[in-house]
């Protein structure tokens, strides 16, 4: 579904990314693990049209993606969940998620897709109208996975979701995670440093080490690597 070759993005004159080459297949899960900096965020900007690569190929469902921009990649069905969340803290949690279905033009489809992620998230509908720069963090991470999910997006893209959560909301969203990809065969790339748990719900991962591709494979084999589990599991 996604097939990115050798891809380059700079910052000035300072390189992010050296040619990586990753691609993910329709229905999966694939997690990209790597230390801070290593240009895991990077990445995920620059499939989303945030970032324009100094070279390379981004090919999204067989048709070349790179230096568009991000509405236009939006509509083709790529959604992007921020690092850090990035929610319209003004706004209710209602009013965020129809932010996210601004390409939507039919209201039955709208009500829809708010009827699905309240049924995912039941804690967004209990905080419907509540001002949503007062939600716990947990629930902020909720309501930006929500906001994603209402432009329909067949890709999501999700950047640290676990990122400054308590554990028992990190194992909520990561099973929502998973749920979101079974019942609606949503593909994920999922970037986290979270790496036991990234490879738990993943069915491959690559591994991003100072904007190179070092290891990638089926997330079992990876769990089992002695490199990563020294460098990333704590083993």
């Amino acid at each position: 579904m996604l097939q990115i070759k050798n891809l380059e993005v700079t910052y000035g004159a300072i390189g992010a990314l050296h040619g990586i080459s990753l691609s993910v297949a329709a229905g999966s899960i694939v997690t990209l693990i790597g230390s801070n900096g290593a240009g895991k965020t990077t990445t995920l900007k620059t499939i989303s049209g945030l970032l324009k690569p100094k070279a390379g190929a981004i090919g999204y469902e067989g048709k070349p993606i790179a230096g568009l921009p991000p509405h236009e990649i939006v509509k083709r069905g790529l959604s992007h969940v921020p690092e850090g969340r990035m929610i319209f803290a003004n706004l209710t949690v209602r009013e965020n998620l129809e932010m996210g279905a601004y390409l939507l033009r039919d209201q039955k489809i709208v009500r829809h897709e708010l009827d699905f992620v309240f049924a995912t998230f039941p804690r967004l509908k209990e905080r419907e109208k509540q001002i949503a720069g007062t939600l716990s963090g947990g629930e902020q991470q909720m309501l930006a996975i929500g906001r994603a999910l209402m432009s329909r997006p067949k890709f999501l893209m999700l950047d640290e979701p676990s990122l400054g959560l308590a554990p028992l909301l990190v194992k909520t969203i990561f099973e929502r995670i998973v749920e979101i990809n079974r019942e609606r065969g949503l593909t994920i790339l999922l970037v986290e440093q979270n790496a036991n748990r990234a490879l738990e719900i993943s069915h491959s991962g690559y591994v991003l080490e100072t904007g190179k591709i070092t290891l990638h494979g089926d997330s079992a084999s990876l769990r089992q690597n002695p490199r990563v589990q020294s460098a990333y599991l704590g083993g």
